[in-house]
């Protein structure tokens, strides 16, 4: 989940990208396929994995201390270029067992809201683990456009 803002500012300094699952087991899966060391998730758990194997809060919180040391930077100055993309987020409730995946309404609305979105912005949905929820996730570099395109696709799971 990501910042789509922080995979631009990657691609622009070349560094490589991939996105993962929800789960740290599964940016630890990307991890140990690609031979990185480094990944994380927008929750703010970091994987170093010449520290540690799991997103752990105190290992975080020193690789971004240490990182800022070595810059002479403060926090602030560090992440000063980096604008982050407006997500909108709508959590719908679903009878148990609803599977968006095969919803062509659902699916439908994705593929446009995607298109229309281009290399400005992407669509997240997935099934909570927890509960019975479907969340719709868009990011784009406009709030209203992330709220009206997430609403349309949320609009679409009642259908």
């Amino acid at each position: 989940m990501t910042n789509m803002a922080l995979e631009v500012a990657f691609r622009e300094m070349g560094i490589e990208f991939a996105r993962a699952k929800v789960g740290d087991r599964y940016v630890l899966e990307v991890l140990q396929e690609r031979g990185w060391l480094l990944g994380g998730e927008g929750s703010g758990h970091l994987l170093v994995l010449d520290k540690h194997t799991t997103g752990d809060g105190i290992v975080s919180a020193l690789q971004v201390l240490s990182a800022l040391k070595r810059s002479s930077k403060t926090l602030a100055e560090a992440t000063a270029e980096l604008a982050l993309y407006p997500q909108t987020l709508i959590n719908i409730k679903v009878k148990p067992g609803f599977n968006w995946q095969m919803h062509e309404g659902i699916l439908g609305e994705k593929g446009r809201v995607e298109n229309e979105l281009g290399d400005g912005g992407r669509v997240l949905i997935r099934a909570s683990g927890t509960e019975p929820l479907i969340r719709v996730m868009v990011e784009a570099k406009n709030a209203d456009t992330a709220a009206t395109m997430a609403r349309r696709i949320a609009d679409k799971v009642s259908d």
